[in-house]
């Protein structure tokens, strides 16, 4: 452990992937450091995907089973999960002093979890439609006092990724948000909780779904002055929207206090019943905002379409610089382009912003057309960067001279 974390960068600099670089050089230094044939294989395997981890539990969504079978697929042992763990805690802690939180903490404890799981035979080997009762079981338990026609009732509704996205706490909790809509007759319901152990303020959105409106939310939220960290769609067979976001305020914690919780609620609330256009407050927003230090940083946008990391949904990984109102353009022009948003993923590092979405396309299918994803590509690219955009525009124009 101790001499993989000593060596899991020492190749930086040199050109070329770090990590491959530096499983090279562990398994020159290993014999020299005293280390057996097998320890230093081991090392040589930490160096090489000491970045794994991460990656995979702030960029990708663990309730997608592809995600966690690839990665145990990877790892293959317990005993390399532990340390994997070990050596990406202590890497992201020796960044700085505000580079780990609560909320980090628990992506990656959420990953060892059921990474361990699978490779101890837990409820992966299961089948998919043996948890999915299970869950709604669970929740019959919870909800017993429920009238049994209700309670039925209310089951009906979540599709099989929703029971399996989510712990029985959270649905006992989402049937009270959808009963107490339903009884007051309200087409909007908004719900927050503070989670201090995770850093962040969970709020649940429960209204008709239409096309947009993550962007609309995103929107809301940032001209509330919070961010979103992680988000969740979830469609139900009514027609309904039940969307959960965490948040954190500008200094990376829970949106706590009742005078930013009620700013936050008033925001959402008057941009989904159209008193507020978020697009053109962003926009006065952005004229507003107080030049940053971070401004000298250069950060190129770049756009991934993966359809390998997921068996189901097209994965879309940008890359930019992180401004006020990004999420809402670039969620708006997946909108546009017809894509519908599953989940979102956001890191923000520095002035470097990653975003990550689960998308399908309007049939409800990947996105595999190479056409199509050249189409999303450069939609994507002027969302992030409006300089790219006044670039094609020239571009077009010499194209047509």
């Amino acid at each position: 452990m101790y001499v993989a974390i000593l060596l899991h960068d020492i190749a930086k600099g040199r050109g070329g992937d770090h990590s491959e670089i530096g499983a090279k050089i562990a398994l020159k230094t290993g014999p020299r450091m005293g280390l057996s044939e097998w320890d230093t294989e081991t090392v040589s395997w930490l160096v090489l995907h000491h970045l794994v981890m991460s990656n995979t539990a702030f960029k990708r969504d663990l309730d997608d089973p592809k995600t966690v079978a690839d990665f145990v697929k990877l790892v293959q042992s317990p005993e390399r999960l532990r340390l994997l763990l070990l050596l990406t805690v202590a890497d992201i802690r020796a960044v700085g002093p505000n580079v780990w939180n609560a909320w980090k903490a628990g992506l990656l404890q959420d990953l060892y979890e059921r990474a361990l799981e699978a490779m101890t035979g837990g409820t992966d080997a299961q089948r998919l439609s043996t948890r999915v009762e299970n869950a709604k079981n669970a929740l019959r338990e919870r909800l017993s006092d429920w009238p049994g026609e209700e309670l039925e009732a209310h089951l009906s509704r979540g599709y099989p990724q929703y029971w399996l996205s989510f712990d029985t706490e959270t649905h006992w909790h989402h049937a009270h948000i959808i009963k107490a809509a339903k009884t007051k007759g309200l087409k909007l319901h908004i719900e927050t909780r503070v989670q201090p152990e995770r850093d962040a303020t969970e709020l649940v959105i429960y209204t008709a779904d239409h096309p947009g409106l993550f962007a609309k939310i995103a929107g809301a939220i940032s001209l509330a002055g919070a961010s979103i960290v992680d988000a969740k769609i979830v469609t139900l067979a009514n027609g309904m929207a039940l969307d959960t976001f965490l948040v954190q305020d500008s200094q990376g914690g829970p949106v706590a206090n009742k005078q930013s919780l009620n700013k936050l609620w008033r925001r959402i609330e008057d941009v989904l019943y159209g008193k507020l256009n978020p697009r053109s407050e962003l926009e006065g927003s952005q004229l507003r905002a107080l030049p940053s230090r971070t401004r000298v940083f250069k950060v190129s946008p770049q756009v991934f379409v993966d359809n390998k990391a997921s068996a189901t949904y097209t994965v879309i990984e940008i890359d930019g610089r992180d401004r006020i109102g990004l999420l809402f353009d670039v969620t708006a022009a997946l909108t546009d382009i017809g894509l519908q948003i599953a989940s979102a993923h956001i890191s923000t590092f520095g002035e470097g912003v990653v975003d990550v979405f689960y998308v399908k396309d309007v049939f409800g299918m990947k996105v595999t057309q190479e056409s199509k994803i050249q189409q999303i590509r450069k939609r994507l690219l002027t969302a992030i960067d409006p300089v790219v955009k006044s670039k094609e525009v020239v571009r077009d124009v010499a194209a047509a001279e």
